[in-house]
């Protein structure tokens, strides 16, 4: 057995439940890679990444390199001296930094490869109506998310199931991965199966404006995948219009109503408290949503202060 020391790559929070995971199953970890301060805000104030924080937190030694061809930090990285590199939730390594390490490197990645290579993995699933997603550890190639699979596991998505929520489900269900892999991978102990590509691959597109825009002409399973696949961030989004006026309107929670109805579609239907758009094949009720420069509210909290007439439309 090969005792292991680790550098690990990560930004986001979802990185943070697998490094966390990692430590505490006592593995060493020499050092942890995260992306260079953000400004953000109004005051645009630099802002450390989740991963940061923890490292910081935990006093691990850190490294936030701008490129990471750069000699410095290819200098810096190799006196750490480790012989695997984990990697999850970072950006695409150049070939020097993924041959570094004598037992390779490894990224664990939110969906079953080889179906959702990129950005948004588990955004997608749910916006394309899957039942079922998972993780996969792969050791990484010169590719995106194309390496040879070490280990899948996959779980169920429920039919209301939001983005927020599937993240902390599968950043469980790969905490528990990372660590199976790990101990494979310590005992030598390693298999690896080769990702066949094939016509029917779905990809997770980097999400943006356009497609998170909701089309109210698609069904309401569509819009409701969509809406749920994008909450609570970045948040799918529409424009109401009603008696000349336009608002950036974002929705994170609505339910489907199967009904026929004459409404055009798009139409804005409101009673004392329910606020329904009506679609091809039944009614899309707001549960919750976003008016620029408000806070997020129910739709009944909406209604108390503001009300729609009977031509209002969403678009």
């Amino acid at each position: 057995m090969e005792k292991l020391r680790i550098v690990f790559m990560g930004t986001p929070e979802f990185a943070v439940g697998i490094l966390d995971t990692i430590i505490k199953n006592n593995y060493e970890v020499v050092g942890v890679i995260t992306a260079a301060d953000k400004p953000a805000g109004r005051g645009q104030k630099l802002k450390y990444s989740a991963v940061k924080e923890y490292a910081l937190e935990h006093n691990l030694t850190l490294l936030q390199p701008t490129n990471l061809k750069d000699e410095t930090f290819l200098a810096a990285l190799k006196s750490l001296n480790a012989n695997l590199q984990v990697v999850v939730a970072f950006r695409m390594l150049p070939e020097v930094v993924w041959r570094m390490p004598k037992l390779g490197t490894f990224n664990l990645h939110a969906s079953l490869l080889p179906n959702y290579r990129g950005a948004a993995p588990i955004n997608w699933a749910i916006i394309n109506g899957e039942t079922k997603t998972g993780v996969t550890t792969f050791f990484i190639d010169d590719k995106i998310d194309t390496g040879a699979m070490i280990m899948s596991k996959e779980t169920a998505i429920n039919t209301e199931e939001n983005a927020g929520e599937l993240h902390d489900k599968l950043m469980a269900l790969g905490s528990g991965t990372v660590i199976e892999t790990l101990a494979l991978i310590e005992k030598g102990m390693v298999t690896t199966t080769i990702q066949v590509d094939h016509a029917e691959i779905k990809t997770a597109y980097k999400l943006n404006k356009e497609n998170c825009k909701i089309d109210w002409q698609k069904s309401a399973s569509e819009i409701h995948n969509l809406i749920r696949g994008l909450s609570p961030y970045p948040t799918a989004w529409c424009i109401f219009k009603d008696n000349g006026e336009a608002w950036n309107v974002k929705l994170y929670e609505v339910k489907i109503i199967s009904e026929v109805h004459t409404f055009n579609i798009g139409q804005i239907i409101t009673t004392k408290k329910e606020i329904k758009v009506a679609v091809k094949d039944g009614l899309i009720q707001i549960i919750s949503l976003q008016l620029p420069g408000k806070k997020k509210m129910l739709a009944f909290e909406l209604l108390n202060g503001v009300s729609f007439s009977e031509k209002a439309q969403a678009e």
